[in-house]
């Protein structure tokens, strides 16, 4: 098996993992960031998802769902960036535009911060390593992980 693929399974096995922890401490299964596996936007896929990794996914997706290449997103091409990731599916038109123009800059929407990191990032480096996913979806007690304020997309 590749390096490549080892980190890939890995990652996947420590999300099956954290996943069946809570399960098994009667916790509620991963928050709707995991459920679907680790992101897809680790460039160079060794575990660990950075912001300047996220940058470069946003800016990809952007530049994906911008259908008529005029630089800024409408609300008839924001579903391509809700189905471009599962942690976008939910994600608001209002959310990303700032200023309330009626248009997503990709400034505005590339400089977001991701909520993946926001959530899991512990030490504030903006990298999110596989120790961190599993220490914030660890039960700390009865009443789960604690939750750290973040900015979402709602």
């Amino acid at each position: 098996m590749s390096p490549r693929k080892s980190i890939r399974w890995i990652a996947a096995a420590v999300t099956l993992l954290v996943t069946g922890v809570s399960l098994a401490f009667g916790q509620p299964a991963q928050d709707g960031m995991l459920k679907n596996g680790p992101p897809i936007w680790d460039a160079n896929h060794d575990g660990v998802y950075t912001c300047d990794e996220w940058k470069s996914f946003a800016d990809r997706i952007f530049t994906a769902a911008d259908r008529n290449h005029d630089g800024h997103l409408d609300r008839s091409e924001f579903p391509a960036i809700q189905k471009a990731d599962a942690a976008l599916a939910d994600a608001d038109f209002d959310y990303f535009d700032e200023n309330q123009d009626g248009k997503i800059m990709r400034k505005e929407f590339v400089d977001k911060p991701s909520v993946f990191i926001l959530r899991f990032d512990r030490n504030g480096d903006c990298r999110v390593t596989a120790d961190e996913i599993k220490a914030a979806a660890t039960p700390k007690g009865p009443e789960g992980p604690p939750e750290r304020p973040r900015d979402v997309f709602h």
